[in-house]
């Protein structure tokens, strides 16, 4: 009965899944050790632990918003080459030069405004734009070697890097909590110091695996990636926006920026257990495209979708029976939310999710544009609801739910016709 029911998941998931969902594992822990660790350290300071919280906001959110498009950028070109026999060290060089790129470009407006930067968002600590500069770096040289390892097939090395990267910030916090360390600047470079780590450990078989090939003009992969990388900011702005905007509009409540953030974090541990999923749901769909295979294409994308929504359930019905008690006892954070509080915030995390794999749908499919003008309409409606006259916790909660399903309703209509 086991083993049935373990085929049965292995052929609904596309292949590497597995592979990838323990490094996953790990590193989704690893982001609980280390939050956990970095509050309790810094408890008796409530202006380091919000700086620390947006700080970790900031990084998952603009930071993956920039960096991650990439990678799905150099694994669907990859995918592509792989499928035609071509070799992928074009495409690993031309991904590497528009990550730099986009590094450059986001470091000089950090270095010329960080000052100001520090005073609005870190409560003047200066040192934390320093961190957040060498957290952009580090996660710009991962995706680079995790594009070319997820085109390639490479999953079992993909696993080694994110488990290596988990293992090393559980170490690491661990052992600065344990050392009585009080420093924030020192729990934000973990950000930095684990993923190159990670990175030099593992790069070798993407070098090695990455063929010469075919030139790979720029129009082959930076074509859709400025739509691609407003789409992926505006799809981290609305899954981490609640944070950012608490501190933004309510400078002074510092517990409720640490509650929320300690609660997304939680209500988004299916979101851990999907990034193994979309990683490999990615190549599936690109390599399915590239195949003309039509008929896999359509079972994988709505095997997806079913497979997301029962996981953003579960993950929800958890949430909301055992969250609010968790918060202050693993991350010692302020017992001020309720059930509600994460009920919405489940919901908006299953909605979420399903829109990610509407939209690699629509990346792979030719329907860039469509997957960027879904998530401006629902940046729009998040915004219109954050700026409404309810309270404050109520309208940052409500408006990432009510904004992820208007995203995921505009996609699904999006696909009409594309998919059938």
């Amino acid at each position: 009965m086991t083993t049935t029911l373990s085929a049965r998941i292995s052929t609904a998931l596309p292949q590497g899944t597995a592979l990838v969902g323990g490094g996953t594992a790990v590193l989704g822990l690893a982001s609980y050790v280390h939050l956990s660790a970095a509050n309790h350290a810094l408890n008796g300071d409530s202006d380091a632990t919000a700086a620390f919280s947006v700080l970790w906001t900031v990084v998952f959110s603009i930071g993956l918003g920039l960096f991650f498009p990439v990678e799905q950028e150099i694994t669907r070109v990859v995918a592509a080459r792989k499928v035609a026999g071509d070799g992928a060290r074009p495409a690993l060089l031309r991904g590497a030069a528009l990550s730099g790129s986009l590094l450059c470009a986001t470091l000089l407006p950090l270095a010329l405004l960080a000052r100001p930067i520090a005073d609005l968002l870190f409560d003047g600590d200066i040192s934390l734009v320093f961190s957040l500069a060498g957290a952009f770096a580090a996660l710009s040289c991962a995706h680079v070697t995790r594009g070319v390892l997820a085109g390639l097939g490479l999953f079992r090395t993909y696993g080694m890097q994110l488990g290596l990267d988990g293992m090393l910030r559980i170490v690491f916090s661990v052992g600065l909590a344990v050392a009585g360390v009080h420093s924030t600047f020192a729990f934000a470079m973990i950000l930095t110091v684990a993923p190159l780590i990670s990175v030099a450990a593992t790069v070798r078989p993407a070098l090695t695996e990455a063929r010469p090939g075919t030139p790979a003009p720029w129009r082959e992969m930076s074509q859709r990636l400025g739509m691609l990388v407003a789409s992926t900011l505006l799809a981290q702005l609305l899954v981490n926006i609640a944070v950012i905007s608490t501190k933004v509009i309510s400078t002074d409540d510092t517990e409720l920026v640490t509650a929320l953030l300690a609660a997304l974090v939680l209500a988004r541990v299916p979101l851990f257990v999907f990034g193994a999923f979309q990683v490999s749901l990615l190549r599936g769909l690109s390599t399915a495209a590239a195949e003309g295979d039509h008929r896999g294409y359509s079972r994988l994308l709505l095997r997806a979708v079913l497979v997301t929504g029962s996981l953003g359930a579960a993950g929800g019905l958890c949430a909301v029976a055992i969250g609010p008690a968790l918060l202050p006892a693993l991350f010692s954070a302020p017992d001020i939310l309720t059930a509600a509080d994460f009920g919405w915030l489940a919901f908006g995390t299953t909605a979420y999710m399903i829109a990610m794999v509407l939209g690699q749908a629509l990346l792979t499919s030719g329907g860039a544009r469509k997957q960027l003008i879904s998530w401006v309409v629902g940046t729009a409606v998040l915004i219109g609801i954050t700026v409404s006259p309810m309270a404050l916790r109520s309208r940052v909660e409500i408006a990432y739910a009510i904004g992820a399903v208007v995203v995921a309703a505009c996609m699904a209509v999006g696909l009409r016709g594309r998919v059938r």
